[in-house]
């Protein structure tokens, strides 16, 4: 007998080719590159926010968990709030430079402010 559970299905609701197979297959997540290998680029974002700014975190190619532990980091390390996912960092405020200068120290060498 077939199994019919409909987390084994994934977004198919109902197939009449007998043949078909459901893709039960998860995403690979990519590992994480070296922090001296990361392009990490810094921005300042005020769209969306009710006009206030945030530093923006881009291009950090790795796991989540290693995303959240970074954004843990800065977000101790300048004493604010903030986020991490999507591979994005937020960090509330305006402190690229305080942020540039963690960064490099952790190793993240490639690290620049993009913007004015």
């Amino acid at each position: 007998m077939k199994n019919n559970d409909w987390k084994e299905r994934l977004d198919v609701v109902y197939s009449t080719n007998p043949d078909f197979k459901y893709q039960t297959e998860a995403t690979e997540e990519t590992t994480t590159l070296p922090p001296a290998k990361q392009p990490l680029k810094i921005s300042l974002d005020k769209r969306n926010r009710g006009g206030k700014m945030v530093t923006l975190v881009t291009g950090f190619t790795g796991t989540n968990e290693d995303l959240t532990q970074l954004g843990k980091l800065l977000k101790v390390k300048c004493g604010v709030g903030g986020s991490a996912k999507d591979g994005e960092i937020i960090v509330q405020g305006d402190l690229r430079n305080k942020v540039l200068e963690i960064l490099q120290k952790e190793g993240y060498t490639k690290s620049r402010i993009i913007g004015c």
